[in-house]
């Protein structure tokens, strides 16, 4: 009953899996990918990134840039003022942030 399964089909059941998480959470896996179809400072969850929380498109001035921010294992707490405190003063939120930076949309969600 429990045989061995062929690498296609693996390989296969994988991608599917991907994309039912993807469309899940609402958006499909491959606006990440494809800079262009992406909206401009719309941060978006990266579920599948090893490292990386999030991803936005940030457009200011003209200029473009893809930004991956935020600890993928770091639970935002901001019901706790004192880590909200801490955070803030370690990535120097009160400065000026120009969107382009990943300290800019780490800050914003906090």
């Amino acid at each position: 009953m429990w045989g061995t399964f062929s690498d296609e089909l693996l390989e296969q059941f994988k991608q599917d899996y991907a994309e039912r998480q993807a469309m899940a959470i609402g958006y499909p896996q491959q606006s990440f990918v494809d800079k262009e179809s992406m909206p401009c400072n719309k941060p978006h969850r990266t579920p599948d990134h090893p490292t990386k929380k999030s991803i936005v498109k940030a457009c200011e001035n003209g200029q473009e840039k893809i930004v991956r921010f935020g600890d993928q294992h770091m639970k935002i707490r901001k019901n706790e003022p004192d880590r909200k405190k801490s955070f803030r003063a370690r990535h120097k939120c009160d400065q000026d942030n120009t969107k382009l930076s990943a300290r800019y949309w780490s800050c914003k969600a906090w």
